[in-house]
């Protein structure tokens, strides 16, 4: 099934694509290959979600979160190569949580975001990834992710 048929399937609507907030593009194409700059979690009103996890923030939540900005890099993938259908795999992500020092679950953050690229790629939405604690992160948000992703010939 193809990715685009797959969102449909599972009901996802995807966000619109945030405005940089400073000097950077949103994505960038090399060859095959499409970089995602980071992104941070946004309500359905564009605000963005800030706190600390393992304070402000449950892992829970944190789960929640990283499942949106996966969400807006489905959208920013979409934006850039006119369909999610032109992905090939997803390669490589980092995940950034803003946690308190001796935070410890920061894969069980990542898995929002991971979980739903395999839920809407299937086994080429299985990518290596990096998870990753942060004694902050730009406005506080709670987690930022950013990735690198492969385009169909």
């Amino acid at each position: 099934m193809s990715a685009e048929a797959r969102l449909k399937q599972l009901g996802l609507v995807l966000p619109q694509v945030p405005t940089p907030v400073a000097n950077y593009l949103p994505y960038r194409i090399a060859g095959n290959l499409l970089f995602l700059a980071g992104q941070g979690p946004r309500d359905d009103k564009g605000n963005t979600l800030s706190g600390k996890v393992g304070a402000d923030v449950t892992v829970e939540e944190g789960y929640r979160r990283a499942r949106i900005i996966g969400l807006q890099l489905l959208s920013t993938m979409r934006t850039a190569l006119g369909s999610l259908d032109r992905v090939d795999t997803i390669l490589k992500m980092l995940v950034m949580v803003n946690a308190v020092p001796d935070f410890k679950e920061q894969p069980k953050v990542a898995n929002g975001m991971s979980d739903l690229f395999v839920e809407v790629f299937g086994e080429n939405g299985k990518h290596a990834r990096s998870a990753v604690g942060m004694g902050s992160l730009p406005g506080q948000i709670s987690v930022e992710i950013e990735g690198i992703v492969s385009i169909k010939p």
